[in-house]
C-alpha cells in the first residue's frame, strides 16, 4: 500500500503547476487530507510553479442534487487555472 500512496511518495523535486481542490462536505476524502498533502508538497518542491489549494463549503463527492448551472460556477476556477497555465489571457 505504501508504494502507491501519493502522500508517502512525495519527494524533493520539481512538480508541475497544481490546483488541488477539496470540499468540506466530502464524505470520501476529508478536507484536511488535501490540505496536508499541499502543505507537505510546498515544503518539498524545488520549482516556482504554482501550487494552489481550493476549498469549497458546499462541495462533496456526491453532487447530484444541485441547481442546473451551478457546475459552471464550480468549474470556473479550475478552467481559469488551466487557461492561465496555457498562457491564455482574457
Amino acid at each position: 500500500m505504501k508504494s502507491y500512496c501519493p502522500y508517502t511518495n512525495l519527494g524533493r523535486k520539481a512538480y508541475p503547476a497544481i490546483l488541488a481542490r477539496t470540499g468540506l462536505n466530502d464524505s470520501q476524502v476529508m478536507y484536511w487530507e488535501p490540505a496536508k498533502y499541499v502543505a507537505k508538497m510546498r515544503t518539498l518542491k524545488t520549482d516556482a510553479n504554482p501550487l494552489l489549494l481550493e476549498s469549497q463549503h458546499g462541495r462533496g463527492t456526491w453532487r447530484r442534487f444541485r441547481p442546473r448551472y451551478d457546475y459552471l460556477r464550480e468549474d470556473c476556477p479550475g478552467l481559469c487555472f488551466l487557461l492561465t497555465q496555457l498562457g491564455i489571457k482574457e
